[in-house]
């Protein structure tokens, strides 16, 4: 097969039974110069992920299938991949999610119509059961947007790739800003698109591009990198502060390399949208919530309103009632024509 313009990248490890239909919704779309790569990462369900892909392989000859001889982790396996792609761009899958109809149609148009983009920012919706009928839908602007390059587009890029499905990257600017300094942290992204936005512009496709399942739990945690950070099966406020201190962290180095003054904006959209992080700790008693928020505070979110507006509001309501008035607004503000204020970026045309 001839060197495809996107390559499909999906970091393989357990969720079986998630896989054939990440297949089926990529196989389905209205595009073809594409290929899959799968990174198996050494899990406990590789056979049964290998027999999926052999099926699917006796059906298709866009699939490439690679098993990591030892368990990588979460972000040098992004980097596998990467690596062992063979596009002008990647497109990431989780290997949960579905990719949505005309999803690789769309970037593929955006992204030879606009020369010099280094990024796509993508709408995406959760779903639990049925993706026809997302629970929400996150859409950061009211219309496609570019961005040049510059620290207003890393800051307003940054945290908006905290989710893995349809990230969308140029491949050899990626490879080229490639380091291990920030494995186990787990937002490698993150640190890809505030280096790769340097130099690149971003642009923002307003319509979904992906459907991210809403009810597994996370794995992280059995790499050499992982191991006594994360627990799989959920997220300990141990591991919730080293994540922040992470996108931090990365935020901080990155602006301190590239001469640019983006990581004061980053921590204040952090500490403006920390909800997902409060959130899952509500059921700590209050004298461990009130020493995990002191962490959170001692990072540098403490120097920002909203992040105390979070902190309290999420207590009183607890997680159930916190979460849905948080997915109420977010689908609110995903409808307004208002959203997207911060920094709007050039409307497309």
């Amino acid at each position: 097969m001839s060197q495809p313009f996107l390559s499909v990248c999906i970091p393989a490890y357990n969720r079986a039974q998630f896989l054939g239909p990440l297949l089926d919704s990529i196989l389905s779309q209205n595009y073809g110069d594409y290929e899959i790569v799968i990174c198996e990462d050494l899990s406990p369900q590789r056979e049964a992920i290998a027999q999926v892909v052999r099926t699917y392989k006796a059906r298709t000859d866009k699939i490439r299938y690679i098993e990591n001889v030892r368990n990588l982790g979460y972000d040098a396996n992004f980097r596998e991949l990467l690596t062992q792609a063979c596009g002008e761009y990647c497109f990431f899958m989780g290997n949960d999610d579905l990719m949505a109809d005309g999803a690789l149609s769309k970037v593929s148009e955006v992204l030879h119509k606009h020369s010099n983009i280094g990024l796509i920012l993508r709408s995406y919706d959760w779903f639990i059961d049925d993706y026809r009928k997302p629970e929400q839908t996150i859409q950061y602007f009211a219309s496609d947007r570019i961005f040049p390059p510059g620290e207003e587009t890393i800051a307003t890029a940054y945290r908006r790739c905290g989710v893995l499905s349809g990230y969308v990257i140029h491949r050899e600017s990626a490879m080229n800003a490639a380091t291990e300094e920030f494995d186990g942290f787990l937002f490698y992204q993150m640190y890809l698109a505030a280096s790769v936005l340097v130099e690149k512009g971003a642009y923002y496709v307003r319509d979904v591009l992906t459907h991210s399942r809403s009810t597994e739990t996370p794995d992280f945690g059995n790499s050499a990198m992982e191991k006594g950070i994360f627990t799989p099966g959920t997220y300990t406020p141990e591991a919730r502060i080293h994540m922040i201190t992470g996108m931090l962290t990365i935020a901080r180095t990155v602006d301190k390399k590239s001469g640019l003054r983006f990581a004061n904006a980053i921590e204040r959209d952090i500490a403006n949208y920390v909800y997902p992080y409060i959130s899952d700790q509500l059921n700590l008693p209050l004298p461990k919530y009130l020493n995990f928020l002191k962490k959170l505070k001692n990072l540098g979110l403490g120097k920002h309103k909203m992040f105390y507006a979070h902190a309290v509001t999420a207590y009183i309501l607890k997680q159930n009632n916190y979460n849905k008035m948080t997915t109420f607004v977010r689908n609110k503000l995903g409808k307004s024509p208002q959203i997207g204020k911060v920094y709007a970026g050039i409307e497309a045309k």
